[in-house]
């Protein structure tokens, strides 16, 4: 089956999103056709199993069907779609949670994953909004705290290091770090609550 990717028009798209809330299959064909590979893209940033992403893509068009009467055709359907994405994302990772995975994935929003030759424009903006809110997060963090978390993931110290430059212990540096890893994975959460009510 070929799908051809293509861009609707602010007021097509009203009028698809009407006829998607009235339960026609058409116009949800529209949509997916329209943006699937914008959504496969952006979990593509996070996640990086070709089949995991071609499943994230599948729930979140799921998803859209089943809060079809819930959309605001006024709204936008692009960041409707980046909020469900970002969820699906984040509670796939949830069930395999370790510190690893946030190096590799949300954490490196942190520390410039902006690096990515093939990001367009459209998953900047979505990849700048979650580093926006990481930063926002850290910056609430007790002093200490925010001090241990910018030495390791920022400058790349090493628990001794830190615990040797803050005049601390290790197993304090461990404690600080599990702290921060575990708020940010909480807010992270809450951030990413599919929000169609």
């Amino acid at each position: 089956m070929i799908i051809i990717n293509s861009t609707l028009l602010d007021m097509e798209e009203e009028k698809v999103l009407e006829r998607l809330k009235e339960g026609e299959h058409e116009a949800f064909t529209q949509l997916y056709n329209a943006y699937w590979n914008q959504v496969y893209n952006f979990s593509r940033l996070y996640v990086s199993s070709v089949e995991d992403c071609k499943e994230i893509v599948q729930q979140v068009f799921v998803k859209v069907w089943e809060a079809r009467t819930l959309i605001k055709e006024k709204e936008n359907f692009r960041g409707f779609l980046f909020i469900i994405t970002r969820n699906i994302v984040f509670n796939l990772s949830k069930k395999s949670f370790n510190e690893s995975f946030y190096k590799m994935s949300v954490l490196s929003a942190f520390s410039d994953s902006m690096e990515q030759a093939n990001c367009d424009v459209e998953e900047e903006i979505m990849a700048s909004q979650l580093n926006d809110y990481i930063n926002q997060l850290v910056d609430s963090l007790p002093a200490r705290q925010k001090e241990v978390f910018v030495l390791s993931r920022q400058h790349h110290l090493s628990h001794k290091e830190i615990a040797f430059r803050l005049d601390i212990s290790e197993k304090t540096v461990e404690q600080h770090i599990y702290k921060v890893l575990k708020f940010l994975k909480e807010n992270l959460q809450l951030f990413t609550i599919f929000l169609a009510c």
